[in-house]
């Protein structure tokens, strides 16, 4: 997928390829990570309407933690879910992160390995 350290660097236009390519996929695999967390929290947590189960998805799929107002009380599997979705959400947030940043990464360090020539 990438050039090897004595190839060439790639075109600007391959470059820009690659970048929407990684970035099209981390969003394709974040969207199927927040499917899981909606309809996980929807079928777990009966008080939850579509909008509560996207709201609480989200907010641990970004990092900021679960909204649950104080009138839900959650079961053991509510709370098993939840910490089992928070857990993944944190490595595939990181993951899709990495995934984007590769290209550009890559671009630099054989940039900078080329000037070393």
């Amino acid at each position: 997928m990438y050039e090897h350290k004595k190839q060439a660097l790639a075109s600007k236009a391959v470059y820009i390829k690659r970048i929407r390519k990684n970035i099209l996929f981390a969003i394709g695999i974040l969207f199927f990570s927040l499917s899981i967390g909606v309809i996980g929290y929807k079928l777990i947590i009966p008080e939850f309407d579509w909008y509560d189960s996207l709201l609480n998805a989200s907010m641990i799929l970004s990092g900021m933690g679960p909204i649950i107002s104080g009138d839900i009380i959650l079961t053991n599997a509510a709370k098993v879910f939840a910490s089992v979705y928070a857990l993944f959400s944190g490595i595939t947030f990181i993951s899709t992160i990495g995934l984007m940043l590769t290209p550009v990464a890559h671009r630099f360090f054989h940039k900078l390995h080329l000037e070393d020539k």
